[in-house]
């Protein structure tokens, strides 16, 4: 097994730390451990500082123990998705922490991972699942069974790709025939002949329909809100929540929800109380979130759309 800290780069680390500041005994909890990158910086910023660590990533769980077995006790980690906050807190017999990280981003093992059909660079499964453990359905299972309105809604909706439309209906077209889309090549491929590619396109054609199989495959916009909401809840008094998100859709969702946490009310004028749950709970700690430096983009291109947000629980 190669070292974990070869394989990943951990996305606005600096920015993070300052933003959490870890302390003297504090207990802190990375909802999105991956190879362990922003614990080990945690675990290291403070005498007796804690992290209890959550993944559903069983290969990157076995990254992270082999890289923070140095800190004994005061690094323990749960098999879950970030969603269940509260459940795994409970388990570790833990009622309140001073600070949570919660890292969007797919890490690099998995992203790099072929098997793992996460990445168009790669001739492999269409699975996508964080979870490779779970029994969700795989990408490739979407395409075959949902319908071409879902699936263009999907592709339009979680990758905000124009021509959504007309990638569902050649996805379908191909599944009428006999040959339904099962690959990674396979799926980049058709996009790419479906949409076409010009000359100064910077990204893949692709790039976007894969974002939203991922985000579909693995409900990740749909659990967000409520990640935050517990999260906030599990925090100690003047505990600070740090959030990284790595597209517009995940960003709106935190910035969003940061603000109903915050007091600001979204309802329509003329509605006498308030129904879309706003409540002073938090103050936000970043009006405009801190984006990574030129030198982290250099170091590291992957982060060139990272985002963080934090926010401070009141009283």
């Amino acid at each position: 097994m190669k070292k974990a800290e070869n394989l990943h780069q951990s996305v606005l680390l600096e920015e993070t730390l300052q933003v959490l500041q870890p302390k003297k005994n504090e207990v802190f909890t990375d909802a999105t451990l991956g190879m362990g990158g922003h614990t080990q910086a945690i675990l290291e910023a403070g005498e007796n500082v804690q992290v209890i660590g959550i993944d559903q990533d069983l290969e990157a769980i076995g990254y992270a123990k082999q890289r923070l077995e140095r800190f004994g006790e005061r690094f323990r980690v749960y098999h879950a998705n970030f969603s269940e906050i509260k459940e795994v807190l409970r388990e570790a017999g833990i009622e309140k922490v001073d600070g949570i990280l919660a890292d969007l981003g797919v890490s690099s093992l998995q992203f790099d991972s072929a098997e793992r059909g996460f990445s168009f660079r790669f001739d492999a499964p269409l699975d996508m699942r964080m979870n490779a453990d779970d029994e969700t359905e795989t990408a490739a299972e979407l395409l075959e069974n949902l319908k071409e309105e879902e699936i263009a809604d999907i592709i339009y909706n979680y990758g905000e790709e124009r021509a959504s439309r007309k990638i569902a209906r050649w996805i379908v077209d191909k599944r009428k025939r006999g040959e339904p889309v099962r690959t990674t090549k396979q799926l980049a491929d058709l996009i790419e002949r479906a949409i076409g590619r010009g000359k100064k396109d910077k990204i893949h054609p692709a790039t976007r329909t894969f974002q939203a199989l991922r985000i579909a495959v693995n409900r990740e916009l749909d659990i967000l809100e409520d990640f935050i909401r517990d999260a906030v809840d599990v925090l100690k008094k003047d505990g600070r929540l740090a959030v990284i998100t790595f597209h517009s859709l995940e960003d709106r969702i935190v910035k969003q929800t940061f603000q109903k946490l915050s007091g600001k009310c979204f309802c329509p004028p003329r509605i006498p109380q308030c129904v879309c749950g706003a409540e002073k709970k938090i103050e936000i700690l970043t009006r405009k979130p801190i984006a990574p430096n030129v030198r982290e983009t250099e170091e590291n291109p992957r982060a060139r759309s990272a985002k963080l947000r934090a926010c401070l629980k009141l009283d």
